[in-house]
């Protein structure tokens, strides 16, 4: 049964599109744009956007609630001041013009450094550079059509495409026609019932795809019973009333399920590990030998019998989704477990969870973790992540949490950015994905874990939690090396040695064993604290707070009024009583006693971080030491060594560590 239309959806009836591109365009042009204040007005208007959807609604005969459903899901109504999203989207409806917008685009990763991070089997550089860099070419020759949306928007309404790209209310415009094209096609009328609209919803999202389609328009269609209000990134309120019983029309929802669930796509789809309610398909990697004794690009186990899954690693791909599924094949590459495509959030699964991915840089992460990919970029062409992306990937997160009992929580939900070097030699070469501009906040609320307020000034912690749109520390080498950045809303704070912005910023020696200062470099996590990390409070003086961070004293600008931080209580590790310093490790190997003959001791290396007495860090988890032995193709050979030494994960800085449990005392903060 469907649910009855909003009261702004009964105002008039809307008769059934019958108009030529030309006729549509024509009627477009009579419509004034009201997404871009005059140059002389001194304050732009904050109902612009929202009456841009209005008119569009009317202009196109497409129901209000559908338009702004669609373009929440997309954007969440932010316009990225004309910059387009990472699968080269434009504007609140992401129109999409993937040629002109991933045209600078970096290439992915090269491929040669070392995603399994295991010292018992040497690493080796693949050895057809020329092969690769033609694999990884930006885009295919052929753009597919959920690729190219703004040009057939431009066709419907006339306007250039300069103006779709950069005028929000052009781009509300063009995503209107687009909606109601659609609708035409499939030889249905321009219903005021929201409810009729589900399979032009779908096609929006996905372009052809029906299975990732009906998954966007189910997730729009949630949005709109749901409702949302919010002010977007350039100060436009806009709101979607709540519509608590609508349900997409039935027989459109049947139409567009049946030919998926007979379709191949969809028998495979069905041996993959997702959740139910979200598009999902296998494009497996390869586990095969390639000579010399070689092998790729992933370990056959089987967690959780033999090893915990204990932590899920959210990545960014630096590439296209094409390009990355090209790359996921290749068995001299690396490997990861999924990939979600940024354009309607299709998840890709290439290894079983129960299997060891190399995507970490880090062999004891990469043991105890499930590793995601997202379609995108962390710094350039200043590329933002859709919402269908965020809620797809959320619903996989929930999903493994579960299966696997993995704390939502940001010392087991980390960024590739979190993973610590296995050795002090390793640390400058690990990755900085997702970046500082991925919405931890925003990410955690999908997750239905919000970053809140535990306890008041006396709780002894903080968790990290700027307002992500008004916080926009400066940042240089998005594009090029030493220039700044555009201005971006970001997930970050920046550390200093003092309170005061004039300090220098905190030292990391082991991203700069050179002894040199951290930079405001997008790369350099150096001095960075991100949302949701929590960490003990050091002091505090006036609008400054301090936190322990690599073994020092790191101030943070945490004004009243506009806080960047909430307090916070938890277990914390401490020196030993009576211990001057200790050490902290990148992993957590048992001792060398624990080692069987024919598996080669695997040293514990000691960071050069020092934990001196009275810091505290935050505890995350506690362990058993162990390693698991995969130096061959040949899975008898494979062994876990578990050993007694116990340890914790800690919150070091902006990466986690490890401590010995024989080395600290926890306890609960404030104590």
């Amino acid at each position: 049964m469907r649910g009855s239309a909003p009261e702004d959806e009964k105002r008039f009836h809307r008769p059934a599109l019958r108009r030529s591109a030309t006729a549509v365009a024509a009627a477009v042009l009579l419509l004034p744009l009201s997404g871009t204040p005059s140059a002389t007005a001194r304050q732009p208007r904050t109902d612009a956007l929202q009456q841009a959807f209005t008119d569009a609604a009317a202009r196109f005969h497409v129901p209000r609630s559908v338009l702004l459903g669609v373009s929440y899901l997309e954007s969440r109504w932010d316009g990225h001041g004309g910059a387009p999203s990472v699968s080269g989207g434009y504007g609140p409806m992401h129109l999409t013009d993937a040629r002109t917008a991933l045209a600078r685009t970096p290439e992915f990763s090269t491929g040669d450094e070392d995603a399994r991070g295991d010292d018992a089997r040497p690493h080796k550089t693949p050895a057809a550079p020329a092969q690769r860099a033609a694999q990884r070419a930006a885009l295919p020759a052929e753009l597919p059509a959920r690729l190219r949306t703004l040009a057939r928007a431009a066709a419907l309404t006339g306007l250039p495409a300069e103006k779709l790209r950069t005028d929000p209310a052009a781009n509300v415009l063009g995503g209107a026609a687009l909606l109601a094209a659609g609708q035409q096609q499939r030889g249905r009328s321009a219903s005021a019932d929201p409810a009729r609209w589900y399979t032009a919803v779908a096609r929006y999202g996905s372009q052809g795809d029906a299975r990732a389609g009906k998954a966007f328009a189910d997730e729009v269609y949630e949005v709109m019973r749901q409702g949302q209000s919010r002010t977007t990134d350039a100060g436009q309120r806009v709101t979607l009333a709540a519509s608590p019983k609508l349900t997409p029309d039935a027989a459109q929802q049947k139409r567009l399920a049946a030919p998926a669930d007979r379709s191949a796509a969809a028998v495979a789809a069905r041996r993959t590990e997702c959740p139910w309610n979200v598009a999902c398909e296998s494009v497996p990697a390869p586990y095969e030998e390639f000579g010399d004794g070689d092998y790729g690009n992933h370990d056959k186990a089987d967690r959780p019998e033999d090893q915990r899954v204990s932590s899920i690693v959210i990545h960014d791909t630096e590439g296209s989704w094409e390009t990355t599924l090209k790359l996921i094949k290749d068995p001299t590459y690396v490997s990861w477990n999924y990939t979600i495509r940024s354009s309607d959030g299709l998840i890709a699964q290439h290894v079983p969870t129960k299997d060891v991915a190399w995507h970490a840089g880090n062999w004891y992460i990469n043991s105890h973790s499930v590793g995601i990919e997202h379609e995108g970029f962390l710094a350039a062409p200043d590329a933002w992540y859709t919402e269908a992306m965020y809620r797809a990937s959320a619903r996989l997160v929930k999903y493994l949490s579960r299966k696997y009992d993995v704390p939502l929580d940001r010392q087991h939900i980390l960024g590739h950015d979190n993973v610590p070097g296995t050795t002090t030699a390793t640390i400058p070469g690990m990755h900085t994905d997702p970046g500082p501009y991925w919405d931890w906040a925003h990410y955690f609320t999908l997750l239905g874990k919000p970053f809140r307020a535990t306890a008041d000034a006396r709780g002894g912690l903080v968790t990290i939690r700027p307002d992500y749109d008004r916080n926009q520390p400066a940042y240089t080498g998005c594009e090029k090396p030493g220039d700044a950045c555009e201005a971006h809303g970001s997930t970050a704070v920046r550390l200093h040695t003092a309170p005061s912005g004039d300090a220098p910023l905190v030292r990391d020696i082991g991203l700069h064993p050179d002894g040199a200062d951290s930079t405001t470099g997008v790369n350099d996590t150096g001095a960075r604290a991100s949302t949701g990390q929590q960490f003990a409070v050091a002091g505090r003086d006036g609008d400054w707070t301090a936190i322990w961070y690599l073994g020092q004293r790191a101030w943070f600008h945490d004004p009243h009024g506009h806080r960047v931080a909430v307090n916070a209580k938890g277990l914390v590790a401490t020196p030993k009583e009576g211990r001057t310093e200790i050490p902290v490790y990148g992993r957590a190997y048992p001792e060398k006693d624990a080692y069987p003959d024919g598996v080669p001791y695997q040293a514990v290396s000691v960071l050069p971080y020092k934990l001196a007495a009275g810091q505290e860090y935050v505890v995350g988890g506690r362990m058993r030491g162990d390693y698991f032995y995969a130096p061959t193709f040949d899975v008898t050979k494979h062994a876990i060594v578990r050993g007694e030494d116990v340890y914790y994960e800690i919150q070091l800085g902006h990466r986690v560590g490890y401590v010995r449990a024989a080395d600290v005392d926890v306890q609960r903060s404030g104590s």
